[in-house]
């Protein structure tokens, strides 16, 4: 189990492991399986009632494909430059009227988020 600051720390990530698992459209029972880490760790992991070790990190990591960097610290300037460049990415073989559609729902989006932030947050 863990204490005090660290134990919110833990928490914060495991956040950070569920928001991104639940995106990707995973189940815990997928990242357990991906990552070969048992299901109720995972549990714990993400409710922050556990500490994880480097590896088991990083397999969490490797299995959502995504940067350790986006569960440490997600608002550091390198992590943002990341998420932009995923997102120049995702746009890199469109045609401009698939742009201008993606453009459009991520605005409806972000309106929608920012009207529940509450819901966003965690």
């Amino acid at each position: 189990m863990v204490d005090g600051k660290v134990k919110e720390e833990y928490k914060e990530v495991g956040e950070r492991i569920r928001k991104i698992r639940i995106q990707k459209g995973m189940t815990q029972a997928d990242l357990s399986e991906k990552a070969n880490i048992g299901l109720s760790h995972i549990s714990d992991i993400e409710l922050g009632k556990t500490k994880m070790m480097l590896a088991t990190f990083t397999r969490i990591a490797e299995a959502m494909q995504i940067s350790t960097d986006v569960l440490i610290r997600p608002d550091i300037p390198e992590v943002n430059n990341l998420y932009q460049n995923e997102f120049a990415e995702i746009l890199g073989d469109c045609t401009p009227d698939e742009i201008d559609s993606i453009i459009k729902i991520v605005k409806e989006l972000k309106a929608t988020m920012h009207s529940n932030k509450n819901m966003y947050d965690k």
